[in-house]
């Protein structure tokens, strides 16, 4: 899985019809302080994430494998929102 901090969203009206019913968000991939380092691309959310969270994103077939994605044509789901990351005894992040 990644780190990702959410920084939009994606809406597409004309899309393959197995698609329909989930919600896209664009994110970064995200350093442990939360500070976005990676190019944005479209996440399906799996758990009802928001713009300006940082969340857990897992990619290829691992996405696959939560009951709203299962056999769709998607990458990447968001499958958890972070509350605090700890790194070497730090806490580098915290939900305020």
């Amino acid at each position: 899985m990644r780190i990702a901090l959410v920084v939009g969203s994606a809406v597409a009206t004309a899309k393959e019809p197995r698609l329909t019913g989930l919600k896209l968000l664009l994110v970064r991939d995200a350093d442990q302080a939360g500070t976005p380092r990676e190019a944005p691309y479209v996440a399906a959310d799996t758990i009802g994430a928001g713009v300006g969270e940082l969340v857990l994103v897992a990619q290829g077939s691992a996405a696959r494998q939560t009951d709203p994605t299962r056999d769709r044509p998607i990458d990447a789901a968001i499958m958890g929102i972070i509350d605090s990351l700890e790194s070497d005894g730090q806490i580098t992040f915290r939900k305020s």
